[in-house]
Order: structure tokens, then C-alpha cells, then sequence
């Protein structure tokens, strides 16, 4: 038998349809976008069909989609792309890489950075982004849900603040698009991250939606393509892919949210029933993605419990490094105490997750030996 799978937060299989999907773009239509000829149109309305998915998908419109290599690239592009010289960029202390390092890139070359704090639940408070705001602001940038622990954050109350001041808002969306319903007009965002991997298209996929009117200056530069926005030729294939996944995320919901979150309740019940006050939840108690459960293993360490428990595939909040134990910086911009944090375990259930799978993977946990 495989090991249950409960890390889903940081890939997702890609779902046969997906595959179905792509596979007649890998055979026989192999034509360049870019190409007048009918070899050519059919790889061109495969692409422009795919953007019509994303785009429905978040409730944009199609010219908004521009296609990138991936969820990294995407927020790479917003951040860099909107920030000009002397800007200020505001951002959270508990970001993905992704967001995290292309900001300290930009304050190595002049602009000036504002990271804001979050509380014990990973939530950060609106009202401090507001005061972080000064006249040379031109990008906040806040997740739309922590990939860790699975906070959801106010980003439709954060761009509220930032659009009474003409400051664009960038959220990466990686983890919540499939899971939780998102639409991009009651966000109020003007540039939002989609990674195709987190969402049961293949790695190497993603795209950035860009609100209408809003310029950024292009990430790769070359050829016209994606209007101008991203050179290179498209990778027709996993385009499809990624507008067949998004199609199957928008059909798939709310019926999804809530089958995920019954999952993730019912492991979770179970390891408290077992465990008790051995238990420590991270994360919102109630506003956090349905299918994510971060939890710190009151006196193990994550990665010798997973260790122990082979047969199921998961997550540490902690890294060992030479004897020692360091916390996730989202763990520790929480304030979560080294001596708690260093039991954390990320479990992350999907479309493949099943009742059966939560149980054994609780039984195991629950009775994994001590080194």
C-alpha cells in the first residue's frame, strides 16, 4: 500500500481529466500560438479557451489571465512589475517564499519595505496595514491563505483600506483556489497569484490575474506574447491543463469545502480523542482553509514523528538543523513557543482524501513510537 497522502499543500496529483485534457495537445495539436496557419489557430483557441476557464474560475474576465510558469513566477511579476524606484511596498510577516524573497530583493535595490505583524492566529489586522501606508505606497501585498497553517486573511478589508489611498493590493491565492470559493471583484485585489500544482494541474503552470488598467512592467521580456505582458511561446499542453483543472475546481464547489473540511474535522477529532492535551492547534480555530490541520505534537519533534509514521505523507513546521530545531518563520512570527512549535505537523487532506485514509493516518500518529 502507498502512504496516505495529507500533504496536498504542497502538491496536488493531477486529476485525469486534466491529463485527458492535455493529451491531445501533446499528440496532434502541436502548432505554435503564434503561427497564422490552422496549426497554429487550434493551439491558439486551446490557449484563449484555457484563459476563459481561469478567468471564470476567480470571476474575471478572460484578457485579465496572463499565463506564467507558475505560482512563484506570477507573484514575482506582480511585485516586481508594480514597484517603481523609491516605492514602498507593504507586506505580512508570514508570506510564502514566493512573495517573502522578490520583496527583500526590491529592498536590496532601493525600495523601502513595511512588514507587518500578524497575531497568534496568523491573521493580520487591517488596521495596521492601513497605518504602515505612507504617501510613497504603491503595493501591499497579503496571501489570501497561509500555506502552513491555512489562516485566512482579510484581504477584501485590506484592499478597502489600500483602494481609498490608490494603492494596488497583490494576494497569492495558490492554496485557496478548489477549496474555498474566491472571486476577485468582492476582493477587491488587483493582482492575484494562481499555481496550477496546488489545484491538480501539473508543476510548471500558473497565471497572474491583472485587473484591468492596471500596468505592470513585464517580468521576461521578449516576443509579444500574452499581449505584450509575458514573452515566451505558450506551453499550450499545460495551459489546457490548468483550464480544465479550474474548470473542475468552479463545478466542484461548494460541495468541495465542505467535503474537505468534514475530513480534515473528523482527523482532527480523532487525534484529540487520542491525544488530548498532547494536541495544540496553529492556525484560526474557525477561519482557515477546510482541508488544512497544523498541529503541534506537545513534546515530539515533527520530523521524528513522521519518521516513525512512514506510511503517511505530510509536513514539518520545523526544520532540524545539526541537533537543533527551528521554527517555520510563520510559526514564529505567531509566537508560537520553540518548545511547542517544534512538534508541529502540517496534514492537508484533498480530492483523493478518504474516510478511511483520516482514520488509519489518526491511528498511526496517535501510536507512533518515541525514538
Amino acid at each position: 500500500m502507498p502512504p496516505i497522502y495529507l500533504d496536498y499543500n504542497a502538491t496536488t496529483p493531477v486529476d485525469p481529466a486534466v491529463v485527458d485534457a492535455m493529451l491531445p495537445y501533446l499528440r496532434e495539436h502541436f502548432g505554435n500560438p503564434s503561427s497564422a496557419h490552422a496549426f497554429g489557430a487550434a493551439a491558439r483557441d486551446a490557449v484563449e479557451a484555457a484563459r476563459a476557464q481561469v478567468a471564470a474560475l476567480i470571476g474575471a474576465d478572460p484578457d485579465e489571465i496572463v499565463f506564467t510558469g507558475g505560482g512563484s513566477e506570477a507573484s514575482n511579476h506582480a511585485i516586481k512589475g508594480a514597484l517603481t524606484d523609491g516605492a514602498h511596498i507593504v507586506t505580512t510577516a508570514v508570506e510564502h517564499p514566493a512573495t517573502a524573497q522578490p520583496v527583500e530583493w526590491l529592498r536590496t535595490r532601493g525600495a523601502s519595505v513595511t512588514v507587518v505583524p500578524v497575531d497568534r492566529f496568523g491573521t493580520v489586522d487591517p488596521d495596521a496595514v492601513h497605518n504602515a501606508l505612507t504617501p510613497h505606497t504603491r503595493l501591499v501585498s497579503v496571501m489570501h491563505s497561509n500555506n502552513e497553517v491555512g489562516t485566512l486573511m482579510p484581504v477584501r478589508e485590506v484592499a478597502l483600506v489600500c483602494r481609498e489611498r490608490g494603492v494596488l493590493v497583490h494576494t497569492d491565492c495558490a492554496q485557496s483556489l478548489g477549496k474555498v470559493a474566491v472571486n476577485v471583484r468582492e476582493l477587491g485585489a488587483d493582482l492575484l497569484t494562481i499555481a496550477g500544482h496546488k489545484l491538480y494541474a501539473p508543476k510548471g503552470v500558473g497565471a497572474l490575474f491583472v485587473r484591468r488598467g492596471v500596468q505592470l512592467e513585464p517580468l521576461i521580456h521578449g516576443a509579444g506574447h500574452e499581449r505584450g505582458r509575458r514573452a515566451g511561446t505558450e506551453n499550450v499542453p499545460y495551459l489546457v491543463g490548468l483550464g480544465a483543472a479550474c474548470e473542475l475546481a468552479r463545478h466542484s464547489l461548494p460541495a468541495a469545502t465542505e467535503r474537505l473540511r468534514a475530513l480534515r474535522d473528523r482527523l482532527h477529532g480523532k487525534l484529540l480523542s487520542a491525544l488530548g492535551d498532547g494536541l495544540v492547534l496553529n492556525g484560526h480555530p474557525t477561519a482557515r482553509l477546510p482541508n488544512t490541520l497544523n498541529l503541534n505534537f506537545v513534546g515530539r519533534t515533527g520530523a521524528e514523528l513522521l519518521a516513525a509514521v512512514p506510511d503517511i505523507a505530510a509536513s514539518t513546521g520545523s526544520a532540524c538543523h545539526e541537533g537543533r530545531v527551528q521554527l517555520s518563520p510563520v510559526l514564529a512570527a505567531m509566537g508560537v513557543p520553540p518548545e511547542v512549535g517544534r512538534g508541529a505537523v502540517r496534514l492537508s487532506v484533498g480530492r483523493y482524501t478518504t474516510e478511511d485514509g483520516v482514520d488509519r493516518a489518526a491511528e498511526l500518529l496517535a501510536a507512533a513510537p518515541r525514538h
